[in-house]
């Protein structure tokens, strides 16, 4: 995991290293960070915790795993937490009870997770337009998912659709 904070971060459990390393040269270059983690063959995420973490956790609660199978098939219809408790036969309070107990996280929030790694999938194996891929992960223009990349990977499109080159 790796913890930034205003007076330092942290890095712990397998790899943390790594990501320690990446999230320091990102913070002078973005575009250094993006050849380092080329080199070394790590992921293009930009921190591997936040998705590897849930991704295990999901499969230690049987709501929270049908929430995620749920989750992945709707992707292009947006989030409804009613509609998402009610498909999985459980009110609504429970589901972001045991979200946020297993995954840190709310329900809402851990879709964002989904689409954000979806869209960046897709950026960089589909050759799809990015009107395209917000359409595949339920957003109506790509302004939107473009401002959703930016604020969560701190990197704009063309600089993801640049790590496979």
């Amino acid at each position: 995991m790796l913890v930034p904070s205003a007076i330092g971060v942290t890095a712990g459990a397998a790899m943390g290293h790594l990501d320690l390393a990446l999230w320091l040269i990102r913070k002078v270059s973005p575009d250094l960070a993006a050849t380092v983690s080329r080199d070394l063959l790590a992921d293009f995420r930009s921190m591997q915790a936040a998705y590897i973490i849930p991704n295990h956790l999901t499969h230690a609660d049987p709501l929270i795993q049908r929430f995620e199978r749920w989750a992945r098939d709707n992707l292009r219809n947006g989030f409804s937490l009613e509609r998402a408790a009610h498909e999985l036969a459980t009110s609504a309070r429970t589901l972001q009870r045991r979200c946020t107990a297993v995954l840190g996280k709310s329900p809402g929030a851990f879709f964002r997770d989904l689409r954000v790694e979806r869209a960046q999938s897709l950026l960089h194996g589909s050759g799809l337009a990015l009107e395209a891929i917000a359409t595949e992960v339920g957003y109506s223009d790509g302004g939107t998912l473009r401002a959703l990349l930016r604020e969560r990977l701190g990197r704009g499109v063309r600089d993801l659709r640049d790590d496979l080159r």
